[in-house]
């Protein structure tokens, strides 16, 4: 029987005062046991959290019930743990960095591409006049994409507006953008019909959606996620391996971060590599004094680490990351 949860969900919607309402929310995630990590800003809510079956189902109770928020869709995973160690809920200027804060530009609630359920995503996106275009991060795209796909050498998405120019090509093609829950292609295809592009459309409610209701067909490797998973399966259909390991080349699935925190690269990394280098993707990182120990998962969380006792006699805390206990 299932225990325990993790949802995945966003929603553009107008809040006041969304300072305010990021402390407040924060305090009801911690009052329902729930951990994750949430963002508030003016222009809505971007958040991943876990909990039990019962916490989880008060949330999006809560969160339906606020008008703001009454159209807010859920991803719903079924997990053995909770798939964060802490809750974290903090106010910034945007719900996925963009860089594109200008209303009369882009506004995701008024316009964006055309919504595709996961079965007409997979009806049109072999037809000859469609380009599949990937709009996440090089180490997203590098762990498992759609077949044939379109994909950008960005390392953050504040960086896809700039990339506008290398699809030009594609302008007389009908676009259909996709990324891991929704909430990236809303502002991606926006500005796509900003720049021009006449017939853009949007995979609703992003991959992991498509791998619930369209078993993931030609959905190539696993999708990376951000949190303690790292990586999920997606394609029950045709499954395979894309990703390569970063020091060898062998075909792999584990995407882990460098061990050295200054380097703490996100990279694809088969085992005996990842022993044969403890964790860290170079000679350099793995002779670095700060390096982390490696325990075979290579993800590290963030936990409080005293460094000095101030003149009140109070000691001031960094938070310093440290690998996850293997399960």
């Amino acid at each position: 029987m299932t225990k325990y949860q993790t949802l995945l969900y966003y929603c553009y919607s107008t809040i006041e005062n969304a300072e305010l309402f990021a402390t407040t929310h924060l305090e009801f995630c911690k009052s329902l046991g729930l951990v994750g990590r949430i963002i508030v800003a003016d222009e809505g809510l971007n958040g991943t959290v876990s909990g039990t079956v019962e916490a989880c189902k008060t949330y999006m109770d809560t969160i339906h019930a606020d008008p703001r928020f009454a159209k807010t869709e859920f991803k719903i995973d079924d997990v053995e743990e909770p798939s964060f160690i802490k809750m974290h809920c903090r106010y910034k200027a945007e719900i996925v960095h963009s860089g594109l804060r200008d209303p009369h530009i882009i506004d995701p609630t008024k316009r964006t591409g055309i919504h595709l359920e996961p079965k007409e995503f997979l009806e049109m996106k072999d037809r000859e006049d469609v380009v599949i275009l990937d709009v996440r991060s090089n180490y997203e795209h590098s762990l498992g994409k759609f077949k044939n796909a379109v994909t950008l050498d960005i390392e953050n998405f504040r960086d896809f507006p700039e990339k506008i120019s290398e699809l030009e090509q594609y302008k007389d093609k009908k676009i259909l953008t996709y990324c891991t829950g929704g909430i990236k292609c809303e502002k991606a295809s926006a500005l796509l019909l900003h720049e021009g592009f006449k017939e853009v459309y949007q995979l609703h409610g992003g991959i992991i959606k498509y791998g619930k209701e369209a078993g993931g067909k030609d959905f190539e490797g696993k999708c990376y996620v951000f949190d303690n998973r790292v990586a999920v399966e997606v394609n029950t259909v045709n499954p395979v391996v894309i990703s390569k390991c970063f020091n060898c080349g062998k075909t792999t699935a584990k995407m882990i971060n460098c061990a050295n925190p200054e380097c703490n690269e996100h990279f694809t990394q088969c085992d005996d590599c990842g022993w044969a280098m403890d964790g860290c993707c170079s000679e350099v990182c793995k002779e670095h004094p700060r390096k982390r120990q490696y325990d075979g998962t290579g993800y590290y969380v963030k936990v409080p680490q005293q460094i000095n006792v101030n003149k009140k006699g109070r000691a001031d805390f960094i938070e310093e990351l440290r690998p996850v206990t293997a399960q």
